[in-house]
């Protein structure tokens, strides 16, 4: 094992070497902040994350299934229609043994579109069956369609099925919806539906809040309740992580950390993992190094969290050689670097434009028999020229990771911040190659890009599109373009005057 951490570490050591000093990275671009929170709040009408990791669903069916198929296509050809005949003739012909997996299988396919899927879900009377109503809830949660969630909610407390996954699932997506007082007032409500308010509820609101940049009504929750939910790690850890790894607040992260100690909580290995991760964020390798020593003298064995958060910060900092001796650490450990480590090291050579350095950890962690993931990929974007950019999009298709909708946005946002509308039209001509449809946050995108490049006509193009493709009309949006559209008619017309008054 020794010798080969050594033949790895030699490796790549004599390939980063081979390359030029460069000076240590500058401060990431004003757009990271944009790229750091995109699955966060990348909330358009047509783009949805995953269902959230407390509520999988998982589905035991081939989604390729000609039935499956069959019933898709018929729920999207006759979305506006409400022939339920035609549904119970359709529903009969399918002649499946599971027909509620394939109406299940179909609300998850057609989760991007809520009013077919609940045509599916109604169409087979799914509410007596407790994961398709909660798939549904979710669903509908997604696309703030409350009041027929809580529709739902209520037949399954009629008919004696369970709603407490119902309950946090909701309570998800009011978060998700940024409306946090709503999420508080169905933990609350709970009680309503004889469920007891225990402690995987209240740490599963706490998540909630926290995951969708809601840390600080959080943090208020759990220190006003404690009374009923006395104060423990377990809590403070779902705080701390919001603080560290949703928003990046070191400063709130500092202060929650002092309060642990106020109130005599004890941090503990998730504590100093989530403190690492913040201070390597921030590029405080101090910090991070700091809290690592403690750790070891605790004789806490650091999981590959902690390593990789040590390789990014070590990375960031123009020490790359300590990052791959930190590397070399983890398999002495017995820890295998995964896609996470190498992209710790990717992500910020990319950011600082060093990409043949970052090429040279993309073909080790290929040797080392690891894959790259959408975030490899997506890390490259953010230092690529155009013809560097459309590399990398094939490649994503050739590993068969995409590229995505947040791939392109990604890539919009670059060239237009960079003042490169041409190079973003290009980028937005590619999707249609890719066959991935543009969403509203596109359009916005693109409009807002336009307008700041001084394209208004071009921009007023793609927002009359953005209208008549289904999105809502934007007010910012609007007044931007009059605004600028006065203000380039005001420059003509000065511009006309001091002509004319040179002749004169």
């Amino acid at each position: 094992m020794a010798q080969r951490c050594c033949n790895f570490y030699i490796s790549i050591s004599r390939r980063l070497n081979a390359l030029p000093i460069l000076k240590p990275p500058p401060p990431p671009p004003p757009s990271q902040a944009f790229y750091q929170t995109l699955s966060i709040h990348s909330h358009s009408n047509n783009h949805y994350p995953p269902p959230p990791s407390p509520y999988p669903f998982h589905f035991n069916f081939d989604f390729n299934h000609p039935t499956l198929l069959k019933f898709i296509q018929f729920l999207k050809n006759n979305n506006d229609k409400n022939d339920d005949d035609d549904d119970v003739h359709f529903l009969s012909s399918l002649e499946e043994p599971n027909a509620d997996l394939i109406c299940s299988a179909a609300i998850w396919v057609l989760r991007e579109d809520w009013k077919p899927a609940l045509r599916a879900f109604k169409l087979n009377s799914l509410y007596n069956n407790e994961k398709a109503c909660n798939l549904m809830i979710w669903v509908l949660g997604t696309h703030a369609k409350f009041s027929i969630a809580w529709s739902i909610i209520r037949d399954m407390h009629n008919s004696s099925l369970s709603t407490h996954q119902a309950m946090l699932i909701i309570i998800d997506r009011y978060a998700y919806a940024n409306n946090s007082a709503k999420a508080i007032e169905t933990f609350n409500f709970m009680n309503k539906f004889r469920l007891t308010l225990d402690r995987e509820a209240f740490r599963a609101l706490l998540t909630a809040l926290c995951k969708y940049g809601n840390v600080e009504e959080a943090q208020e929750f759990m220190l006003v309740n404690n009374k009923f939910f006395p104060l423990e790690i377990e809590s403070f850890n779902i705080i701390l992580n919001g603080w560290c790894n949703i928003t990046v607040d070191v400063y709130e992260a500092k202060r929650v950390w002092r309060d642990m100690l106020k109130y005599c909580i004890t941090p503990d290995a998730t504590s100093y993992s989530h403190m690492i991760s913040c201070f390597s964020k921030e590029g405080n390798l101090f910090d991070s190094l700091r809290l690592y020593d403690q750790m070891k003298k605790r004789e806490w064995i650091p999981g590959i969290e902690i390593y990789n958060s040590l390789v990014y910060v070590l990375t960031r900092e123009n020490c790359p050689k300590e990052a791959l001796k930190t590397i070399d650490k983890m398999k002495e450990q017995g820890l295998q670097p995964d896609s996470d480590t190498f992209n710790s090291m990717i992500r910020p050579l990319c950011q600082a434009g060093k990409l043949a350095a970052a090429r040279i950890v993309l073909n080790t962690m290929v040797e080392e028999n690891i894959s790259p993931t959408v975030e490899t990929y997506h890390a490259f974007f953010e230092g690529t020229d155009y013809h560097g950019t459309l590399e990398f999009l094939s490649k994503m298709k050739g590993s068969g990771l995409g590229p995505n909708k947040d791939s392109f946005l990604i890539n919009l946002v670059k060239f237009l911040e960079l003042k490169q509308p041409v190079n973003a039209l290009k980028i937005w001509a590619e999707m249609k190659k890719y066959d991935v449809e543009p969403s509203c946050i596109h359009y916005r995108k693109m409009v807002e890009g336009l307008v700041t490049c001084r394209w208004f006509i071009k921009a007023k193009d793609f927002y009359e599109e953005m209208i008549s493709n289904g999105c809502s009309e934007d007010p910012k949006l609007n007044k931007l373009l009059q605004k600028e559209v006065l203000d380039s008619g005001d420059k003509r017309k000065q511009n006309v005057i001091k002509a004319i008054s040179d002749k004169v």
